[in-house]
């Protein structure tokens, strides 16, 4: 007979056994540090204001429509510039652009132009990523709203009619 008098740390088969709950407890550590780290950035947490407000909005949209508004725009890539065409029968001294990122709220990018008489208006943008882009323009005392789907770079121009 062999006897053995080595502590229990010094024989291979208890490290083994113990390797499996020891990955299963780093690998829990890891994802729940992933899932506070990127938090969703969709989610609102005044979501019953959010809700309120969307009858205000379509009380814009049908302001949009009777105004018989539309806009027409083209971003181009190379000199950085988005210019549109706001028509209807009446055009605002100012207008709000807002383009949404679908995901990344830090990518928003929101600014006011003042179209002129034509209702011509450009603005400089960064390079944008491809993604699909919310478009909205408002007008600055906030009567109406335009508001549409850009899938950029597919898309190279950006027309929105009121909702219906």
């Amino acid at each position: 007979m062999n006897n053995d008098t080595q502590p229990w740390y010094r024989h291979r088969w208890p490290w083994l056994l113990m390797a499996g709950p020891m990955a299963v407890l780093i690998a829990g550590f890891v994802t729940t540090w992933i899932s506070f780290a990127g938090a969703d950035a969709l989610v609102v947490d005044d979501y019953y204001k959010k809700g309120r407000a969307i009858n205000q909005d379509l009380r814009r949209d049908r302001a949009a429509a009777t105004l018989r508004l539309s806009a027409s725009m083209r971003y181009d890539a190379a000199t950085g510039t988005l210019a549109g065409r706001l028509q209807g029968t009446k055009t605002a001294t100012a207008v709000t652009v807002q383009l949404i990122h679908p995901t990344v709220p830090a990518k928003d990018i929101r600014r006011t132009v003042t179209p002129d008489a034509s209702g011509e208006f450009s603005l400089p943008l960064p390079l944008l990523d491809r993604a699909r882009w919310q478009v909205q323009l408002e007008d600055v005392g906030g009567q109406w709203r335009l508001h549409g789907d850009w899938h950029w770079p597919e898309q190279k121009n950006i027309d929105i009619q009121p909702a219906a």
